[in-house]
C-alpha cells in the first residue's frame, strides 16, 4: 500500500511522456514535415548533451559541487579531440583517459 503514490506518480508521468511525443510525432504522422523544423531538430541532440554534462562538470556531487581539475580536463579534452577528429567515440575515450588519467595523478 505504500508504494501506491510512487506507482502513481510513474503512470502519471508515462501518460504524459506519451501524449507529449505523441503531439509531436503522431498527429504528424507520414506527412513532411517543414524544412525549418527539420533543421532545428538537427540542433536538438546538440543542444541536449551539453545540458546534461554542465551542471556535472560545474557543480559535481561527487566533490561537494565544487569545481574539480580533473573533470574540467576531461571536458577540455572531449570537446577538442571530437572538434579535431569529428568523432563522438574518440572524444569519449578521450575524455574518459583524460579523466581517469588526472584523477590517478590526483588532480
Amino acid at each position: 500500500m505504500q508504494d501506491y503514490p510512487i506507482w502513481l506518480i510513474i503512470a502519471a508521468l508515462a501518460v504524459g511522456t506519451f501524449l507529449i511525443r505523441f503531439s509531436f510525432i503522431g498527429l504528424a504522422g507520414s506527412r513532411p514535415l517543414p524544412e525549418t523544423l527539420l533543421r532545428y531538430l538537427r540542433y536538438t541532440p546538440v543542444a541536449v548533451l551539453p545540458a546534461l554534462v554542465a551542471p556535472m562538470l560545474a557543480w559535481p556531487a561527487a566533490t561537494g559541487g565544487e569545481a574539480d581539475p580533473a573533470r574540467l580536463l576531461a571536458a577540455l579534452a572531449t570537446v577538442v579531440v571530437g572538434w579535431r577528429m569529428k568523432s563522438l567515440l574518440f572524444a569519449i575515450l578521450a575524455g574518459l583517459a583524460v579523466f581517469y588519467g588526472a584523477t590517478a595523478l590526483g588532480l
